[in-house]
């Protein structure tokens, strides 16, 4: 493998990036193609807070996940959590993967000209009216109105991806890829701790995808390795994504459940979406109540600027973080719920053409040129070689896992996985297996009770894979990622694997949140496990 071309130099980072001046950056220039040098070469954006012990023990690498999130603006917000939980031995180094930010190249991916354009595209498409639909997806009306729509829809992601090929983004697109990502990260530790050296990484969500290829296409470089809210590898490496999709939402109605359930503890005064005295069940139906209203509004005037498909669209990333639960409750949804009451007392009258939809569907892309596609172009890049799945594919398989999967959020759109089946591009290099090689060291891996995108059975698959390898460890909180709830738990077993390679001795150890952590005020994670209906629990 050719090694990375030249040195790093830190220093101060551009402050219009980055806002905590103790961080360094840097750059390292990388082939595009590791077994093709002739296509030229790479850059990698990266970011670096220092250890702050004497006894500093080599470079921890850390990436947030997405496929697409910015790893220099998360290491810029958490770097003092990551160097606590690492006992301040490790410089912590993050970077702007390939398809990521402004600064690697290849960048962003952006696939239209202006804002304006992007809108003319999209406009009166399910893409910014989001999927009608209630209950289990067992209307036939929204079933026919569904799939009426197949065939457009199909033809607006096939244009899109000759779009995305035209843009000046586009000649690089086979070179954005996890593969050359993980390849990435080993000339990186050789450029940092020396040729050779062993590299030690965190991957959070899809970052667990990078983890998982780097323990297997380099498993004697493995140092210490945490996984932590893991997206299963083989389904990711056999199934396209989007048919596959609903294997990372089996938990996500648990996690709805979780914030409808805290909602009913707190009451009125801590979640407004709650009237005094209701259960768990009542506070739902509220909820479902919503939609439904929403549902109605728009199938009477398809202009109304808030539908059920916005409304779900929203709340599914919500459940990510139950440290932003009560302020969701407290603003966002209650704008919905004004807007939706609007929409029935207007009836036809009503434009979509208001504050709450553009601020919604339109403030990401007011911060760049347009919305970036990177997200699509690293895991469609990934995905499995085309085949013949049609959009009508697609739409049928979201209702069936509707019904039987995720009631609340299968029929969220967009969603990135469901582009992957029409994206034209795949990446030069595709890890596909295998997932269990015998590895130089242990993992760390990490998963949540109830997680609404990455389910704790893909953190026993790869344990399971890497048998005794491998430490399992639940964290009993609901969102995505051990980042969801504050644990001194979990805190304590990185700390103590980073220090000294100390693990669990099995893989039944179970940490709880803190009992400080309240999702909702006066409302914390194990109250709301303890009230959960019984449903749910079963």
């Amino acid at each position: 493998m050719p090694q990375n071309i030249n040195t790093i130099q830190w220093g101060r980072c551009d402050q219009n990036l980055v806002v905590d001046s103790s961080l360094s950056c840097g750059f390292l220039e990388v082939p595009l193609d590791y077994h093709n040098t002739s296509a030229g070469n790479g850059r990698l954006a990266l970011i670096k807070a220092n250890a702050t012990t004497d006894d500093r023990l080599g470079t921890m690498f850390y990436n947030p996940g997405g496929p697409g999130v910015s790893g220099i603006t998360a290491l810029d917000a958490i770097s003092p959590v990551l160097l606590n939980y690492t006992g301040g031995r490790y410089d912590i180094v993050s970077w702007d993967t390939r398809g990521v930010g402004t600064l690697t190249v290849p960048g962003d991916v952006f696939c239209f000209d202006s804002v304006d354009d992007y809108d003319t595209f999209w406009a009166d498409t399910l893409e910014v009216k989001g999927i009608e639909m209630t209950g289990k997806f067992t209307d036939r009306g929204d079933i026919s109105q569904l799939l009426t729509q197949a065939n457009i829809t199909q033809s607006k992601y096939d244009e899109l991806g000759k779009r995305c090929l035209s843009h000046k983004s586009g000649r690089l697109l086979q070179y954005v890829g996890t593969a050359a990502t993980v390849r990435d990260l080993v000339a990186l530790a050789d450029a940092l701790d020396g040729h050779g050296a062993s590299v030690n990484y965190w991957g959070i969500s899809y970052g667990t995808i990078i983890g998982s290829w780097l323990i297997n296409m380099f498993p004697e470089r493995m140092g210490r390795i945490i996984l932590d809210g893991v997206v299963d590898p083989v389904a990711f490496s056999q199934i396209e994504p989007s048919l596959g999709w609903s294997t990372q939402l089996i938990d996500s109605d648990k996690t709805y459940a979780g914030f409808y359930t805290g909602c009913a503890l707190a009451g009125p005064e801590g979640c407004p979406i709650a009237s005094a005295g209701q259960s768990p069940e009542e506070v739902d139906q509220d909820i479902q109540s919503l939609l439904q209203k929403a549902h109605n509004a728009t199938v009477r005037n398809a202009f109304v600027p808030v539908t059920s498909g916005i409304i779900r669209g929203t709340l599914r990333p919500a459940m990510y973080s139950p440290s932003g639960w009560a302020n969701f409750a407290n603003t966002t949804y209650q704008a919905y719920a004004s807007r939706v009451a609007q929409e029935l007392h207007r009836g036809t009258n009503i434009s979509s053409n208001t504050a709450i939809f553009t601020g919604y569907r339109h403030t990401k892309r007011q911060a760049s040129e347009t919305s970036p596609y990177s997200s699509q172009a690293i895991l469609c890049g990934d995905s499995v070689d085309l085949g013949n799945t049609t959009m009508t594919d697609v739409f049928k398989s979201i209702i069936q896992n509707s019904r039987n999967v995720s009631q609340m959020f299968s029929a969220a759109w967009p969603s990135v996985p469901y582009y992957c089946s029409f994206w034209p591009v795949r990446a030069v290099e595709r890890y596909q297996g295998p997932f269990n090689k015998t590895l130089s060291g242990h993992i760390l891996v990490i998963g949540n009770t109830y997680d609404p995108v990455t389910p704790f059975r893909s953190a026993e698959l790869v344990a399971e894979l890497h048998g005794s390898q491998a430490r399992l460890v639940r964290l009993n909180t609901f969102g995505h990622t051990s980042e969801a709830s504050p644990s001194t738990c979990i805190r304590d077993i990185i700390t103590q694997y980073m220090g000294n390679g100390t693990l669990p001795d099995d893989n039944d150890t179970t940490c709880q949140a803190d009992t400080e952590f309240e999702p909702f005020p006066g409302v914390n994670v194990e109250s709301i496990i303890l009230n959960l209906p019984e449903t749910i629990v079963r």
